[in-house]
């Protein structure tokens, strides 16, 4: 079963899961957990959620948002009662599911787990699976192997219970080439920029205006009160990098990663696709009275409008991109062959193979730069595992000062420029962290100038800091800002100018007049190519009346002015290749499998005893 490892990459990312984003499913408390605690937050058939595991999960969550949207979000605006009714209602689905598996005896053998386990590339060392990178990477997450695979023996179930049910998913043909041939609508669009810069000459604005602006909007003009820190960066990455790896280790685990250097065999082909056998049968005999026609007579007969252009020709792919029957064929011809007519689901293929590449091992030098990098990254690893609890130790126990640690564990002390309460600027880097922002502006790092804890910032990344110099927050005078104002004023009533006159224009082009419009150049807009076109006016586009045309819609751009359109004509969809036709296949199939699985939980929802207590939900620690 899990042979999947070398050819599906879902395993792995689990177990990558669990080590880099925290436990997705349940934290440490639902392994030990107890009924009936009175600030539960809800039940699951009986089977608490605490306020602790929900606490846990929503910071975990709020981890994630800064990975992936930069560590200047601010996640506590994300706080809000829906979205920790969202986060409960995934916790209680995760819940159920879990319980479902349980029910279903879906577990994962010992052998299996250990197969997992070893065949992750974090865990690797000198000739395959090293315990001790094994153990020093968990002790960098703050876990022990027993709950490591504990949780990655859960997940691997869930894993198991959600591909049977997704398995199951038929995704309609007729649903998914009505879903392409929307999203592959195309329209003729013109636009002209009604601008809202020279209607700002027209505009007056008084003192009176701008001292009510400025009254009442006071917190637009504050100066936060902000702070100058040192700070020390304790990190895997770095820590990795100082002793170069030696030559003799790469080349051993090159060796042990032989597998992984293997390019798979590829094939170059063209083909002519018609829709009958007797069709193919005689342009494949034509094709091989003269091979060199093959270009000529794809142009002319191919059915397959993405390829046809080329003269059939569909580039080098490898298996699995092409349908089975094609792919069968063409990996069993040999190179300039000419092959009898082939049955898909498309239609009849004639295939001529015009290129191959055997399958290769990616020489020692070609990867020497990735294997050093990834040798590196597990050799930071475990310094930092080793380095951190002494790190954090020592910046707590001699507060006074950061040059201590920065001298034992050989770092930089580095200083950023002015950080604000709340709205830390991009350049503060490492220090823009929520938690390590609220320990620099609190009493004792201020008024004591006492170092913060140390804060990881990022997984395997430690960073302690020190208030070095602090301005209070301030009130910028009127005088400081009235040209700021006045220019917001100018354009913002430009801006209404400009939408009177674009509307104005609008109304006319609709009775048919020319409304003294210049139109831009002609561009096709699609819902998978919008060209700039804001959602909202490509929603009108769209839905314009082909029988109806050309049609005008018109859109207000802020301070830029106001955007007419002008719908010409329907355009015909993008061809598609092959490759990108059985991607979209694919893709539909996915989606059927997501609404199957969402449907599965909604059964498991509906039959299950869920207690949702509301009160505690809202309970902010």
């Amino acid at each position: 079963m899990f042979g999947l490892i070398h050819k599906n990459k879902r395993v792995v990312q689990i177990v990558l899961g669990l080590l880099i984003l925290p436990f997705a499913f349940f934290g440490l408390e639902s392994y030990t957990r107890t009924i009936g605690a009175r600030d539960d937050v809800a039940a699951v058939n009986g089977s608490p959620i605490t306020q602790g595991e929900f606490a846990e999960e929503l910071r975990r969550q709020q981890e994630r948002l800064r990975a992936a949207f930069g560590p200047n979000i601010d996640t506590a605006a994300l706080d809000t009662p829906g979205a920790r009714r969202a986060l409960l209602d995934s916790l209680v689905s995760q819940r159920l599911l879990a319980d479902a598996a349980l029910r279903g005896h879906l577990t994962v053998s010992d052998e299996a787990l250990r197969e997992t386990i070893a065949a992750v590339p974090a865990f690797q060392g000198e000739g395959g699976f090293s315990k001790s990178n094994y153990e020093a990477l968990l002790r960098a997450q703050n876990m022990t192997p027993a709950i490591f695979e504990a949780r990655l023996r859960n997940d691997l179930a869930l894993s198991q219970l959600g591909d049977a049910i997704r398995g199951t998913a038929i995704a309609s043909r007729s649903v998914s080439e009505r879903l392409e041939a929307i999203e592959g609508q195309r329209r003729e669009v013109h636009e002209s920029l009604v601008a809202a810069q020279p209607f700002v000459a027209q505009v007056k604005v008084s003192d009176e205006q701008i001292r009510s602006y400025y009254e009442a909007n006071t917190a637009e003009f504050r100066v936060p009160e902000r702070v100058r820190a040192e700070y020390l960066v304790l990190g895997a990455e770095a820590l990795g990098r100082r002793d170069a790896i030696p030559e003799a280790e790469l080349k051993a685990a090159y060796e042990a990663r032989a597998n992984q250097y293997r390019v798979a065999e590829q094939r170059r082909a063209s083909h002519i696709l018609v829709k009958t056998e007797a069709e193919a049968a005689k342009l494949a005999a034509e094709a091989r009275r003269n091979p060199g026609r093959v270009a000529e007579l794809a142009k002319k007969h191919s059915q397959d409008s993405g390829s046809a252009a080329n003269g059939g020709d569909l580039g080098f792919f490898g298996r699995g991109m092409m349908v089975p029957a094609f792919e069968e064929a063409a990996f069993r011809m040999k190179d300039g062959e000419i092959s009898d007519p082939v049955k898909s689901e498309f239609g009849w293929h004639v295939i001529r193979v015009t290129g191959v590449r055997p399958a290769t091992v990616r020489p020692f030098a070609e990867v020497r730069a990735e294997l050093t990098a990834e040798l590196a990254r597990q050799q930071g690893v475990r310094r930092f595992a080793e380095a951190a609890e002494a790190f954090s130790n020592m910046v707590y126990e001699q507060p006074d000062s950061l040059k201590p640690a920065a001298e034992r564990f050989k770092l930089p002390l580095q200083t950023s420029g002015w950080i604000e309460r709340g709205v830390p600027a991009p350049a503060a880097g490492v220090l823009a962290h929520p938690k390590l922002l609220g320990a620099l502006f609190a009493d004792d790092a201020v008024k004591a100038r006492r170092n913060t804890d140390a804060v990881e910032v990022a997984p395997n990344v430690l960073v302690a800091a020190r208030v070095i110099e602090y301005q209070p927050e301030t009130q910028k005078k009127l005088e400081e800002v009235r040209a700021d104002i006045e220019r917001r004023l100018h354009a913002q009533a430009a801006s209404r100018l400009a939408q009177q006159a674009g509307d104005a224009k609008l109304a006319e082009l609709r009775k048919g007049g020319a409304a003294g419009v210049s139109w831009g150049a002609a561009k096709g807009v699609s819902r998978r190519s919008p060209q700039g076109v804001p959602a909202g006016a490509l929603r009108q586009i769209l839905a314009a009346d082909p029988g109806k045309l050309p049609a005008y819609f018109g859109a207000a751009r802020g301070t830029e002015g106001y955007m007419l359109y002008r719908v010409a004509k329907l355009l015909d969809p993008e061809p598609k290749t092959e490759a990108q036709k059985a991607a979209e296949r694919a893709r539909a199939e996915q989606l059927a499998g997501a609404r199957q699985f969402e449907a599965y939980v909604g059964s498991l929802r509906a039959k299950g005893d869920i207690e949702v207590r509301s009160a505690n939900l809202e309970k902010k620690p």
